[in-house]
């Protein structure tokens, strides 16, 4: 169905009775479609591991090492200040549109000049054309960006998530085709070039807005700000979350980092994937209840919550069944991934709690914060990837966990400042997953040690993450979380007006 945004000369936002049922019911479908998306790169995941070597993983994650850093840069930062802003005029969408499909050809030359630099660094010549292909996704990226912001701004959550599934689902299928075809590392180069090419042809289709020509005076000054700052906080990021992955491959090369890759995409991917995911959704609606003090904290408790309670029982499961979850899905020639992806494991709670805060900082507009929390942060993180990136690919997942672990309290801590949101709302709002998870842990483990380690690993990781979850689950039942999720569907199933 088209829609019906490019009828409106001002792009305001659903009327405030709707907004819950449309969070509710967006978070919803978020939700489901991550759920099938993790599935879907799981499985791929599993047949690329069995036609691919690590080394093909690691050449493409010494390719990201410049794509990802420029790729900070795909939006400016401009679709979140689209999104955050309150009421939005045309000529300022048109006007970002162009300035964002600039950003994208600048970005896809930038990545041309600079691929003889990640050669050299890396020292593998196969990194030129690799580097340099990958980098074409920034031209479709520009030139989406801010028809995807107002589909996110009309909360067409659904619509988003078709587009995601069918684009990947297909990218997915190229990868594997060309990894069968002999085609190597050219077959996940391929896989991200395509999904960006049909996510891009996708949101075009669906958003049926045409863009102005680009004008001086529209109000926009303050939106490039916002977006400069979203950016220079996501560059800092980028460098706290992966500097791993620059040191590993430059000390260690392409097996080592390919292993230490594929760990790390097993150890974050679920949760990292549903809390960027269900972010969209959280930053649109608490944007705009912004000037609500109460619904925003209400909200925002509401969402933390949620997320926590999902994130729980996957990070018990991934320490407690390492050696079968590996053997399952990656095979035996990636046994050494085992006790990286055990010390990695800490990091996809620490995700789970701190990555809201982002949505709460975002939606009232203290992007400022965000950058110096991050600035005073970043140094912590690169500090534990040095300390143990001497030890390889083991070490260096030790310092990084230890060091996030370091600095969850004090983000915490600051990003909530002046927000209405306090420790004691924090720790009712994660308390009853956290006792529940305490449960399900001490079960599974004693299970574990005196039953499952005597069974064949994919029968040993069905029953004990089957196990993990029905102990977490049955306890908070217990608990009297049950009410939290009836409210949510009764919402979910509500008829709009």
């Amino acid at each position: 169905m088209a829609s019906q945004i490019a009828q409106r000369r001002n792009f305001a936002r659903p009327a405030t009775d709707e907004l819950k049922r449309k969070s509710v019911r967006g978070g919803f479908v978020v939700v489901a479609a991550q759920g099938a998306k993790v599935l879907l790169q799981t499985g791929t995941l599993v047949l690329l591991a069995r036609l691919l070597s690590p080394e093909d993983f690691g050449l493409t994650g010494m390719a990201a090492t410049l794509t990802g850093f420029l790729g900070l840069f795909r939006d400016a930062g401009l679709s979140a200040a689209t999104v955050q802003r309150l009421e939005v005029t045309h000529e300022q969408v048109s006007t970002l549109f162009w300035i964002n499909l600039a950003v994208g050809l600048g970005l896809a030359a930038c990545t041309a000049l600079l691929a003889p630099v990640v050669v050299r660094f890396y020292g593998d010549p196969r990194l030129y054309w690799i580097t340099i292909v990958a980098g074409t996704a920034f031209l479709f990226n520009g030139l989406s960006a801010q028809h995807g912001a107002l589909m996110s701004r009309d909360m067409r959550f659904a619509t988003q998530a078709r587009i995601d599934l069918i684009a990947l689902g297909l990218s997915c299928a190229v990868g594997v085709v060309m990894a069968f075809l002999g085609w190597r590392y050219w077959s996940l180069v391929g896989m991200g070039v395509v999904s960006s090419i049909l996510t891009t042809a996708g949101v075009l289709l669906a958003v049926s807005w045409a863009p102005g020509p680009p004008r001086r005076g529209v109000g926009v000054r303050s939106m490039l700000r916002f977006g400069g700052l979203a950016t220079c906080n996501s560059l800092l990021v980028y460098l706290a979350w992966n500097a791993q992955n620059i040191f590993l491959g430059r000390f260690w090369g392409a097996h080592a980092l390919g292993l230490y890759g594929r760990a790390f995409q097993l150890a974050t991917l679920p949760v990292e994937q549903f809390s960027s995911t269900l972010g969209v959704v959280a930053v649109s609606g608490l944007s705009a209840v912004q000037d609500d003090a109460n619904r925003l904290s209400r909200s925002f408790l509401r969402g933390y919550s949620l997320l926590v309670s999902a994130t729980i029982p996957i990070a018990i499961a991934c320490p407690l069944f390492a050696d079968e979850i590996i053997h399952v899905l990656l095979g035996d020639k990636w046994v050494e991934v085992v006790p990286i992806f055990q010390l990695l494991a800490p990091t996809s709670m620490v995700f789970a709690l701190a990555n809201p805060l982002s949505w709460l900082i975002t939606a009232t507009g203290r992007i400022e914060r965000a950058v110096i929390i991050t600035a005073v942060t970043t140094p912590v993180v690169i500090a534990g990837v040095l300390l143990g990136v001497s030890h390889g690919p083991t070490g260096v997942a030790l310092g990084y966990s230890a060091a996030m672990l370091l600095i969850l309290v004090p983000i915490t801590a600051w990003a909530k400042q002046g927000t209405g949101i306090t420790w004691s709302g924090l720790w009712n709002a994660v308390r009853k997953p956290f006792f529940a998870g305490l449960l399900a842990a001490s079960v599974s483990f004693s299970v574990k040690a005196a039953f499952l380690d005597s069974l064949a690993p994919i029968l040993a990781l069905t029953l004990g993450v089957g196990l993990v979850f029905g102990v977490y689950t049955c306890s908070l039942v217990a608990m009297g979380q049950k009410k939290l999720y009836l409210d949510l569907l009764t919402e979910l199933f509500s008829k709009g007006r």
